[in-house]
């Protein structure tokens, strides 16, 4: 876990990430006040805030404003050089139509492979590694959470120190599974999801599951036999079974089939294992002008390692990458990936359109007072996570992976629902940058969370893994950066616990159901 740096900065500093960008942004903590000279450029007009654009020239109204060597919006009146563009400045420009886009025509840069780098984990029965050895208990209904949230806590005080090669227990609660129209058009999703997630590699084929016994979703729809892993015995718990008298009999029933899957797992032991069983989710959350200049070029950098080391990287959060659907469909390996892509965000186009918006509602007030004036300039910065590697795959939401490489997960940019849905494709490692800041976190997997900034990995110290920061002060390149976050997640994967898991924080699940609810 990097120390942020303390040493002041009085230069003023401002990032311009293309020669052809007619605006850069603020460098320094706090901003720059009125009056700042850039010797032999400009003088600040007005105040700075830290992450904020600066007009490089003088701007006509209607004028283009470049960033990333893109446009990311139109100036709705005349700005002059110095000047502050704000959000109020900026007119968003329309969304890329998803014809006439180049397929498959760029090719990934030649890299060697990445050959010898390992970690310790657990090894299933179905080939698939783990990077921790948990317990899961599945739930096919909010009924029931109360009860599993308390035998949880039952079996973690009474049961788990008995285990020692079990890392946790994990309830999958949710509020899924009743009162929903189960089989209307999509409401395959959140059923899938939660399958998924229950065969995730963290769970070594020893999930159970507890049922109230009225619900839709009933057992062994959410878990028929040709889909559970488990070894031979039962593996449902329902309440409103006859057997159970009282509260604590239902409590009892949890524990003692706990016990049975505890002794199982507690057999497994940690071996080593190749790179390329890594699974690993990027993902960004509190986004600020600083994701697409230090943090998501590292991860960027990163992936691209991981990818030579023969792993499986998601990128996902369809309406942050929608704007860079160009440049997605380019870099598909073949013509299938490309279509698949496209197919993904016009079905995400139809949804937002459904629900009487579009993808301007995703930027939120934070990540506005970080820098970004809209969704254009943020997916710039966000889709820089995939690397520089050719996109082998795209799978839906709630499906899980079945080939390595870089794949588009097609999940809603929700920092909740993005990592449940790469829960359910199989990640056994996840990677959150933050510019903001989010004290995000999962029970089932590791999280390693990368600031952007300085300022945010100083305050947060003792939530943030890395900071990549460094690479705006220039204190640090993204290659430092992407072979430190590498070799991180290599001794995260072999059980060093990050920041989130020292905490002990998690979010809840947040299954993605686009069908009705009754």
């Amino acid at each position: 876990m990097q120390e942020p740096s303390l040493k002041p900065m009085l230069k003023p500093l401002y990032i311009r990430m293309h020669a052809n960008d007619n605006v850069a942004i603020v460098v320094n903590d706090g901003g720059l006040p009125a009056g700042t000279e850039f010797p032999g450029e400009f003088v600040l007009q007005e105040r700075v805030p830290q992450g904020h654009k600066i007009a490089l020239v003088d701007l006509a109204e209607g004028e283009a404003i470049v960033r990333y060597d893109v446009v990311i919006g139109y100036a709705v009146r005349d700005i002059v050089k110095g000047s502050w563009i704000e959000e109020s400045l900026v007119r968003m420009p329309p969304a890329r139509e998803l014809t006439g886009l180049p397929i498959a025509t760029r090719k990934a840069p030649v890299q060697p492979p990445l050959e010898g780098y390992t970690f310790e984990g657990f090894r299933n029965a179905d080939g698939s590694v783990g990077t921790r050895n948990i317990l899961a208990i599945t739930t096919t209904v909010q009924c029931v959470s109360g009860v599993v949230e308390h035998a949880v806590k039952r079996i973690k005080e009474e049961l788990l120190p008995l285990y020692p090669n079990v890392d946790d227990v994990v309830g999958l609660e949710h509020i899924y599974g009743c009162g929903v129209a189960i089989d209307a058009p999509n409401a395959d999703i959140p059923i899938r999801t939660l399958r998924n997630i229950s065969l995730n590699p963290n769970f070594g084929g020893q999930s159970m599951v507890v049922s109230l016994g009225c619900e839709k979703l009933q057992p062994k729809r959410l878990m028929p036999e040709s889909a559970i892993q488990v070894s031979n015995g039962p593996y449902i718990v329902t309440l409103q079974d006859e057997e159970h008298v009282g509260f604590e009999s239902m409590v009892q029933s949890i524990m003692d089939m706990a016990t049975l899957r505890l002794i199982a797992l507690n057999l497994r032991t940690r071996v080593t294992c190749s790179a390329a069983d890594l699974v690993v989710g990027v993902q960004c959350g509190g986004s600020d002008a600083f994701s697409g200049v230090t943090a998501n070029p590292a991860v960027g950098y990163a992936t691209d390692l991981l990818v030579r080391a023969g792993a499986t990287v998601m990128f996902s959060e369809t309406t942050e990458v929608r704007d860079g659907i160009d440049q997605l469909t380019s870099r598909a390996i073949n013509e299938e990936v490309a279509n698949g892509m496209i197919r993904e965000m016009a079905w995400y186009d139809e949804y937002l359109q459904k629900g009487g918006v579009d993808r301007s509602a995703n930027t939120t007030p934070g990540n506005k007072k970080g820098g970004l004036a809209n969704i254009t300039e943020k997916a710039m910065g966000s889709i820089v996570k995939s690397g520089s590697s050719a996109i082998s795959g795209v799978i839906s939401p709630g499906d899980k992976l079945t080939q390595k490489g870089l794949i588009y997960a097609a999940t809603p940019a929700s920092d909740f629902i993005c990592g449940t849905l790469q829960l359910a494709a199989g990640m056994n490692m996840h990677v959150f940058t933050t510019g903001r800041g989010t004290p995000y976190g999962l029970a089932a997997v590791p999280v390693i969370k990368v600031a952007t900034r300085d300022d945010l990995a100083r305050r947060w110290h003792d939530l943030m893994d890395v900071n990549a920061g460094r690479i705006a002060t220039g204190e640090a390149t993204i290659e430092d950066i992407g072979w430190e976050l590498f070799r991180l997640m290599l001794d995260v994967a072999s059980g060093k616990k990050t920041w989130a898991e020292h905490w002990k924080l998690h979010n809840a699940l947040a299954l993605f159901n686009p069908a009705p609810v009754t």
